[in-house]
């Protein structure tokens, strides 16, 4: 091949991408569980009083000792408009991804001007322009970035953000991408709605950001991603998801998540690790989105028989909470951060509305 030509399509697949750095950012306001509890008295009050045993109940199992949120917890049980929830969302996420990509291009060792494509993900307010057209203002990113907001894949779409990230790097030797995710589903709190859902979800959510750099520069080191692939699980579009209401994001959470992503998991996870010649057995690290506990408990014992653990997993939902796209990140920064020994494996999975499952194979 002559020198000036571009690359043949097939040599794009053997383009390595690797994932440089990972960083979080924790909000300013934080509460143990403990702490929480008196809340809900003030919330519940005039509910029957076996209502409030059972709503403490769901808190205090939830396996989260502690959650972060953009906003004071008066605020949060304060009947605020959507308008004036959704103005504090906008306002504190640019704060967060300011601050998350700036620690991120640090422990990457990168200039701001080094980033060629920037992927931005929340589910959780709604802001136009996006967030990354605040980042690429504030930071001073290059005027001809390549920008993607991310803004209803839910609990899925750091994974995700991930997959888009990998395939234009892929194509594109020599270039460096970040995948911001900012959730506050504390702000999407329904005061007024005593339903399951919104009482589960206020359990096991908190508020959270994290970055991800990832380089097809060949200067760059870190994890490679060997493969991905996204699952979508057919009729079961009602399991997750927001309902837009006059008060805001009312969260739809359906009971049978945990036993629709138990059936569907052999189908998730072995076809995807088969076309690499990879069983389950081959991977060593699990970086799994802790949902909530009893997602939790579905994967860990799916996988106890094969020595397998979720620590890292059952770790981030204990300290931080579900923080929807975020939290899979959080997992993979405490993985990285553990420096995994060079040539082992690590799965990333998560799942989120469609019903979908988003996978990534890693190579340390």
């Amino acid at each position: 091949m002559e020198m000036g030509f571009p690359l043949p399509v097939d040599n794009f697949k053997n383009m390595s991408v690797k994932i440089k750095a990972v960083t979080k950012q924790l909000p300013k306001y934080s509460r143990t569980t403990e702490e929480i509890i008196p809340f809900l008295d003030t919330w519940l009050v005039g509910q029957d009083e076996r209502f409030i045993r059972k709503v403490k109940k769901i808190f205090e199992g939830a396996a989260v000792d502690k959650r972060y949120s953009i906003m004071d917890p008066i605020e949060v049980f304060t009947n605020t408009s959507f308008e004036e929830r959704n103005d504090i969302y906008v306002r504190e996420v640019i704060d967060l991804g300011e601050k998350v990509l700036t620690s991120a291009l640090q422990k990457a060792q990168w200039n701001a001007e080094d980033i060629d494509y920037i992927i931005t993900v929340s589910c959780t307010g709604i802001m136009i322009p996006s967030l990354d057209a605040y980042l690429i203002n504030s930071l001073k990113l290059r005027q001809d970035i390549i920008r993607l907001p991310v803004t209803e894949m839910g609990c899925a779409a750091g994974i995700s953000g991930i997959i888009y990230a990998k395939n234009f790097l892929q194509a594109n030797p020599g270039k460096r991408a970040a995948v911001i995710a900012v959730e506050s589903p504390t702000a999407t709190f329904q005061l007024n709605d005593y339903s399951m859902a919104n009482i589960v979800s206020a359990a096991i959510f908190g508020d959270g950001a994290a970055c991800v750099m990832l380089s097809s520069h060949e200067d760059d080191e870190g994890p490679e991603i060997i493969a991905e692939e996204m699952y979508h699980f057919y009729d079961n579009i009602h399991m997750m998801g927001f309902k837009l209401t006059n008060s805001g994001l009312q969260m739809v959470l359906d009971i049978e998540v945990p036993e629709t992503i138990s059936s569907h998991f052999p189908d998730i996870i072995h076809p995807f690790l088969k076309k690499h010649n990879l069983r389950i057995e081959d991977i060593d690290h699990l970086i799994f989105h802790p949902g909530g506990k009893k997602i939790v408990q579905t994967v860990e014992d799916l996988f106890s028989d094969l020595g397998k653990n979720i620590a890292d997993t059952k770790e981030v939902l204990r300290l931080y909470g579900n923080m929807s796209s975020a939290t899979v990140l959080y997992v993979l920064e405490r993985m990285m951060d553990n420096k995994p020994n060079k040539g082992e494996k690590g799965l990333m999975l998560s799942f989120g509305p469609g019903f979908s499952a988003q996978r990534v194979l890693l190579q340390f």
